[in-house]
């Protein structure tokens, strides 16, 4: 396997990734604020170049003002965002006098004698606060905008640069607006990408703890189904390529492998509980059956050689030894289930009509049905194949269902009603009756040995029927609500398609 396909060459190669385009980013980011910075000092060369150009022209050419530098078309010492922040430049002369000025406010007006009137530095009183006002030196003091405590935070600053002209010292004082939110806004911006960059790698490590832990909680919960009995449980992981993936077929290997350990045991043990059967049966057999056989013909015996003559006290007499023949029967009975239940069966296949098996069944209680008021009814559809399989096992298979049916509906009268019907590959009987229904907790026991619902039941005679069904590879199944009585369901293969075990 290549390292990359594994978990952790995945892993190691993704966090690879995320550091290779953290980096990036980086790195570009960087690289835009250093282009920033460049743009920022091109800026402040051209403004300090401009500042003094205007101071020179303006000087050298009282007759051109500065607002025809500034904002003619053709100038190019300003671009646009140098151009906006500018509110004023103001040329100052040896006098401290306005010379010119942006403002047309702060121009010179011809007086009455026909000279320029000029306006003092002193008198402006609506300046912002000069910066770096220290390296003017003595001069300070004639600048009524000084730098204080009460108008340090304005929103505008002012800046002057000397001239030295052949008349004295000149100035150009150029007023600007803050671009402190213009500054806070750059802070910001790497900032924000940063924000961005962050929430971008935590949602990516997220979906990735997500996706690598998915299998461990996967293996997990399955290893807690496991803890809890439930042998059915795979892992959905089993086809990816990487360890995790060869974790989960090895553990959906263990619980295919513990399952079919299980089914074993459930086996091994059905075959030692059947041992035991046979055993208890067999010695049933051989210390009972004999007594019963005694009884049943003294019984016979008592009837033909001991019965009194008088007709009341002779109908008496029958009454009771049919009664007592009848006990020794069911105990005869009882023993027959158990031989047949413990007992290997080799069953004897052959075509059989279907309805026929059912029809000679059904004479077994057509006289009790027909004293406790049921009603039979066998409804057979066209052409229903025949089945294959063993008359005898299959009557014992029929006499147990009519028999169950019949004694669930009790002397309260009902309907017992036999469905016979083709379908693909089988022959469906269907046993329905009236009577109260089987209660649901002891639907999914029914067929188990040993397990009955009457007082004087055995619980061996659907454990029979539903192991003479598998003997024949059919099916048999139990539909009931309490109350609403109770559908058996038997499936038997067709007889050209059944092959004998």
């Amino acid at each position: 396997m290549s390292f990359f396909q594994t978990f952790r060459g995945r892993l190691l190669l993704i966090l690879a990734m995320l550091i290779v385009a953290t980096l990036g980013v980086q790195y570009y980011l960087n690289y835009l604020t250093q282009q920033e910075n460049i743009d920022l000092r091109d800026a402040q060369a051209r403004a300090l170049v401009a500042g003094i150009a205007l101071g020179t022209t303006g000087i050298t050419s009282p007759k051109e003002r500065v607002i025809d530098l500034i904002d003619r078309p053709d100038q190019a010492f300003l671009d646009e965002d140098s151009r906006s922040r500018i509110i004023d430049v103001i040329i100052i002369d040896e006098q401290w006098q306005v010379s010119d000025s942006l403002n047309p406010n702060y121009w010179p007006v011809e007086g009455e004698d026909g000279k320029n009137v000029y306006r003092k530095l002193k008198d402006l009183n609506d300046l912002p606060p000069l910066m770096e006002g220290g390296r003017l030196g003595d001069d300070l003091k004639n600048f009524p905008n000084q730098k204080t405590t009460h108008n340090k935070n304005s929103d505008n600053e002012a800046r002057a640069v000397p001239i030295e002209t052949d008349r004295g010292r000149w100035y150009v004082m150029v007023l600007l607006r803050n671009d402190k939110d213009e500054a806070a806004s750059r802070a910001a911006r790497p900032l924000l990408v940063t924000l961005a960059l962050l929430s971008i790698s935590t949602v990516i490590t997220f979906w990735l703890v997500w996706r690598f832990t998915r299998p461990i909680a996967n293996l997990s919960d399955a290893a807690r189904r496991v803890a809890d009995g439930d042998l059915t449980v795979r892992v959905p992981d089993k086809d990816r390529g990487d360890e995790m993936g060869q974790l989960a077929y090895q553990f959906n290997e263990m619980t295919a492998e513990l399952e079919k350990t299980k089914e074993l045991e459930a086996q091994l043990q059905q075959a030692e509980k059947s041992a035991v059967i046979g055993r208890l049966g067999s010695a049933i057999a051989h210390e009972i059956r004999n007594p019963l056989n005694y009884i049943n013909l003294t019984l016979d015996h008592l009837r033909s050689k001991y019965s009194p003559e008088e007709p009341e006290r002779k109908e008496a007499f029958n009454k009771l030894t049919s009664q007592l023949k009848a006990e020794v029967a069911r105990i005869n009975q009882q023993i027959s289930d158990f031989l047949n239940y413990s007992r290997p069966a080799k069953a004897d296949l052959r075509p059989v009509e279907a309805r026929l098996v059912v029809e000679d069944s059904l004479r077994l209680v057509e006289a009790q049905a027909e004293e406790n008021h049921i009603k039979i009814s066998v409804i057979e559809h066209e052409e229903v194949p025949k089945i294959l399989g063993d008359p005898e096992f299959l009557r014992s298979v029929f006499n147990n269902l009519f028999i169950n049916a019949v004694q669930a509906m009790g002397s309260n009268g009902g309907r017992l009603n036999v469905k016979i019907a083709g379908e693909s590959g089988f022959v469906r009987f269907e046993v329905s009756d009236t009577g109260g229904g089987i209660p649901a907790e002891s639907l999914p026991k029914i067929f188990e040995p040993y397990f009955s619902t009457k007082e004087t039941g055995t619980g061996l005679g659907l454990a029979i029927v539903h192991k003479i069904v598998e003997m024949h590879n059919g099916t048999i199944n139990v539909e009931s609500r309490e109350g609403e009585g109770a559908k058996f369901t038997v499936r038997l293969p067709k007889a050209e398609e059944v092959t004998t075990k």
